[in-house]
Formats: structure tokens, sequence, C-alpha cells
């Protein structure tokens, strides 16, 4: 008998799993609920304020440590608001029942990190945030702080999401660079070093414009609404003529990388958290990047990623070309039979400097 290839499940994988009840489900799925490289994870039907952000902890199940932190209930059925600045655990319509060789990992979806909208899962028996032991059998929670905007939400909405892989398959640096070599992964030269460096474009052609920051006090955004604020209501434009800008402790940036980056259909890739040892700011809160990202644009050209930066304790500078993140290649179990941005309507394939799908195109 052949033995399962090792890497990260594909989406047909992922359908068979649902049906045998490795993802278990509370309602049956939903149309688009599937990605080439993940599943995305719905929220139930009720949200438990909390005092504090926690982790359930070895052998204590997160219902044990609600009892502890919780500080009211909100029903979600008809739509309720999380406010900006607070903490809550929801219980996901999801839940898992893994194979022994099976193991996870979740991250929120692109428009949740754009909002600033921290999400993270969290398991019974979980002693880290969105990172999920193989063989685990228990229910799924998120874990949601909105820190720049306060947002309504509903059952069923989709802010994270989950990949599971089968073994070990994070290329090494010198596979990365093989790879490089057959399918440019960068449309310029690849820093290849703990995975694949990207930098920062603060010169971008034609315009001065080069991000946006959040704007302190604000309405709430409703997360179903797809094009309907205006981006001046929510963001500061961030301009610079000299290539360079400085963060402000506490404010929360939407920049863009220089590089155009592509994700071969026969791999995935995740954003690492940067290291805090090159400056005063994180680069990444949604950091999945599935098989096609920058496949199908342009021949095969690239898509711009899109970074989601918060300044830490110091005002830090930020200067074009700098190098800000890194992202960690792994080999696909098996190629999607629906790559990224080919007939599944993709928000963000050849991207460039670009909000979340909830604002107007900037005039």
């Amino acid at each position: 008998m052949t033995s399962p290839e090792t890497g990260v499940l594909a989406s047909q994988t992922l359908e068979t799993m649902l049906y045998s009840g490795e993802i278990t489900c509370e309602t049956p799925p939903v149309e688009g609920q599937i990605q080439p490289a993940s599943l995305d994870l719905r929220l139930g039907n009720v949200a438990y304020r909390v005092r504090a952000s926690f982790l359930a902890g070895q052998n204590r199940s997160v219902r044990d440590r609600l009892s502890e932190f919780e500080m009211h209930q909100i029903d979600l059925t008809n739509g309720a608001v999380l406010e900006k600045g607070c903490v809550y655990v929801v219980p996901l319509m999801e839940g898992l029942a893994l194979s022994r060789d099976v193991s996870a990992v979740a991250n929120a979806k692109s428009s949740t990190g754009r909002l600033d909208l921290l999400t993270r899962t969290i398991t019974d028996g979980g002693e880290e945030f969105d990172r999920i032991k193989a063989g685990y059998n228990g229910p799924l929670y998120a874990e949601i702080c909105p820190r720049s905007f306060s947002v309504l939400v509903r059952p069923g909405m989709r802010l994270n999401q989950i990949r599971f892989r089968r073994g070990q398959a994070i290329l090494s640096d010198n596979a990365l660079r093989e790879l490089h070599a057959q399918s440019p992964l960068v449309d310029g030269p690849a820093v290849i070093e703990d995975g694949l460096g990207f930098s920062v474009d603060l010169k971008l052609p034609g315009t001065d414009l080069v991000g946006y920051r959040a704007k302190p006090h604000t309405s709430v955004i409703d997360l179903d609404r797809i094009g309907a604020y205006d981006p001046k209501d929510y963001w500061e434009e961030v301009r610079s003529d000299n290539g360079r800008i400085i963060l402000d402790p506490g404010a929360f940036y939407i920049l863009v990388s220089r590089e155009a980056v592509h994700i071969p259909p026969s791999y995935a890739a995740e954003m690492a958290p940067y290291l805090a040892m090159v400056g005063e700011f994180r680069v990444h809160y949604a950091g999945f990047f599935d098989p096609g990202f920058g496949h199908a644009a342009a021949g095969g050209a690239g898509s711009r990623g899109v970074l989601e930066v918060r300044c830490h304790e110091a005002p830090f500078v930020l200067e074009h070309g700098q190098i800000v993140g890194r992202l960690v290649y792994e080999k696909m179990a098996a190629v999607p039979e629906q790559l990224y941005g080919a007939g599944i309507a993709s928000n963000y394939q050849g991207q460039g400097l670009k909000l979340s799908k909830h604002f107007r195109n900037p005039r």
C-alpha cells in the first residue's frame, strides 16, 4: 500500500475530510469555503466577551477557561458589534477529528488582517495560538480582538482559515533557490535566507501615495458590506517623496511589497513573523499564500504582497527596499484542482497597494 504524500493538503483532500468526518461541521459547508490549500472557518452563534486573551493549556478545555475569564455572552444571531480594544471568544461551526499524521495551522484571512482585526484560533489543550497538533480531536474557537475598527459580525462569517499538512514539507533554502531558478518566485533578485525575503515599496510609480494609516476614531464596519465604505472615513493617506516614512507607536499601516510574488501550483507559502531585533514593528497578520497566487496574473509575473504593519514602542524609520519579512514555502501533497485566482473570485490576485474588500477604490 502506497503511503500518503507528505505536504500541504489540497482542496480535493479537504472535501474528502469533510465527507469522512475528519472535519466536522454544525451546518453543511457553503460555496467558496474550501480554498485551494485551506478551509475557511465560520463563526458560531454566540460570542463570549472575556477579560483577557488566553490559551487553554495542557489538559484544559476552552470552556473550562471561559468560566474563569468570561464577562458576558453576546448573541450573534441578528448581528452584533465587537468593539475595538475588547477580546472575544467565538465557538466555530467547524471542529476536527484529525488522523494521527495530520496537523494544522490557522491564520486570519486577508480581509481580516487588513482591518487590523486580530483573529487567532484556540483549541482544547492548546499551548500555542493557531497551531493544532496532529491527531487533534475537538472543537475550534476564534479569539477576536478588533484593534483599529469596531466590527459588526454574524454567524457564518469567515474571519480565519485553516491549512492542513501531513509530515514536514518546508523547502530548505537550497530547494527554494532551485525552485526560483526553475520558476521565478519574485520579479527580481531573490533574497533567500530562512525563506524568501521581501521588502517594502515606498517609491510607487507615478505617485507619492505609499500606504494608509488607520484613523483612531471611526464608525463600525459591517463585514458583510463589500465596497461600501469611503476610505477617507477610516484611513489617512501616507505619502512620501523620498522613499522614507516614520512609523508611529501603536499605529496600524497598510503598505505593499516591492516584489511581485509568485506561488507555483505545486506549492503553498506562509508569511513568517518578522524578527523584532531588526526594528520596532511587526509585519503580517494574515499570512497564507495559496497555490497559484500571482500565477495567473500577467502570465505568471506575480502579485504584490500587501503588508499589514504595526509599530511598537518607539517611532521607527522605514525606508524603500528595506527587508521586512519572509515567505516560507511548502510542497503541496497534490496540486489543487482549483488554483488561487482561477475562477474562484479571489479578491487580491494581481493586486498592488489595496485596502480590504469592504472599501471603495480610492479616487
